[in-house]
């Protein structure tokens, strides 16, 4: 048996049993708590962060002017000035503001499908691309070749489907059916008019609205837009933020009387409160692992206080402080280690469980493997953090 090995049996001897497995199981629930709650939140969160119709979207509000009475009687059109605009860019949580611009002229569309046509009467915006949940190929506009791309709303589709087309007798579509069907779009304005092929590319969840392409919108406004809208503020805007369900952003919202189109204020809260509970629960795991740190550091504090007679002859024989403290490392990897292995085993399961209930809501389960790798992060820190706190005592018995 080598010297090292006998110097460790020798340190290890007055272990208490039942300090250690008061330690492994108080770090045990601490970091199980820990992964679990880090797993259920990427599962939650995979479904805003990577699909478009989650029941959650947290990054994008959609903001419009209330419509007073007095505006409705007069005819007024209410929108955002510049001051306005730069109000909502200053705040803290806004990371940045696209404006809708509307088309000024008419806009009207027909088709033919099946042998029967119909016409009528449309409204184009256009946002910055960067905004869009869907980027479709051909979604470009070329004033040498106008064909007119254009994104409409996945609820125009249903209402279409469920709505006229069931009442009427016709057809309903798809959307890999409806991108293939041609459309005539007829511009009207500023003493002009003529009519350009259009088509269908893509279809959004973000946005209640037919969208066209920027240049698009630049280039009709100026061949076709009626003089006297120039230049008019935008009546919506789109609004990239933190946290869209946040106090704070809320209560700007509602001070400035501004509107948020469809639920998604709603949708916005859950996805804050799911953030602030997460945070709750990580901290309450992490401040049990940290407890549980502080009673392997105190056990192993009052092991070296009952070792100090063997350390100070440890030292006349000439050890060094690593050599000792190297004694009482394997008790912490073998402890930590067992801990992380149950923690997983715990997560996994956890995962198991809740993955059929996400799944009913549509949610996605995540890779278990980025929330191991935090786990074993943890564990090793800690490990890490028991050797230097062991090492340091160690030092302070070994001064002369």
């Amino acid at each position: 048996m080598s010297y090292a090995n006998i110097t460790g049996r020798l340190l290890r001897r007055n272990i208490s049993t039942g300090q250690l497995l008061g330690y492994a199981l108080a770090n045990l629930v601490g970091l199980a708590i820990v992964m679990c709650a880090i797993q259920f939140y990427r599962d939650v969160r995979s479904s805003f962060d990577t699909d478009s119709d989650a029941f959650i979207n947290r990054d994008y509000l959609v903001l419009s002017p209330q419509v007073s009475s007095l505006g409705t009687v007069t005819g007024a059109q209410s929108g955002f000035t510049p001051e306005m605009i730069s109000e909502l860019e200053a705040q803290p949580w806004t990371r940045r503001v696209g404006r809708f611009s509307n088309a000024e002229f008419n806009v009207s569309a027909s088709i033919d499908f099946g042998g029967r046509g119909m016409s009528t009467f449309l409204f184009f915006e256009s946002i910055p691309d960067e905004f869009f949940d869907v980027r479709p190929s051909g979604w470009r506009f070329d004033p040498e070749h106008p064909e007119i791309p254009i994104i409409v709303s996945k609820d125009y589709l249903a209402l279409y489907n469920f709505g006229f087309a069931s009442s009427r007798g016709l057809p309903q579509l798809s959307e890999g059916v409806i991108n293939k069907v041609p459309l005539n779009i007829s511009l009207a304005g500023n003493g002009r008019m003529a009519t350009y092929p259009g088509r269908i590319v893509g279809f959004s969840s973000r946005f209640n609205t037919i969208a066209v392409p920027e240049s698009f919108m630049t280039w009709a406004n100026s061949n076709f837009g009626d003089s006297a809208k120039a230049g008019a503020n935008p009546s919506r805007l789109i609004v990239e933020v933190e946290n869209p369900g946040a106090p704070e952003v809320r209560q700007f919202i509602e001070s400035h009387g501004y509107e948020v189109a469809g639920d998604k204020e709603n949708s916005s809260r859950a996805g804050y409160f799911l953030t602030v509970v997460t945070g709750i629960v990580i901290t309450v795991g992490a401040v049990i692992s940290l407890l549980a740190f502080f009673i392997l550091v105190l056990s192993l504090a009052l092991l070296l206080q009952k070792n100090r007679r063997k350390l100070s002859d440890l030292m006349l024989l000439g050890y060094s402080p690593q050599s000792v403290a190297r004694a009482y490392f394997p008790i912490i990897s073998w402890i930590n280690g067992a801990v992380y292995i149950v923690a997983a085993t715990l997560t996994g399961v956890g995962a198991w469980l809740w993955e059929e209930r996400l799944e009913s809501a549509s949610v996605g389960a995540t890779s278990l493997w980025p929330t191991l790798l935090v786990g074993f992060a943890i564990i090793a820190a800690i490990t890490l953090l028991g050797y230097m706190s062991i090492l340091g005592r160690v030092r302070r018995y070994f001064r002369p």
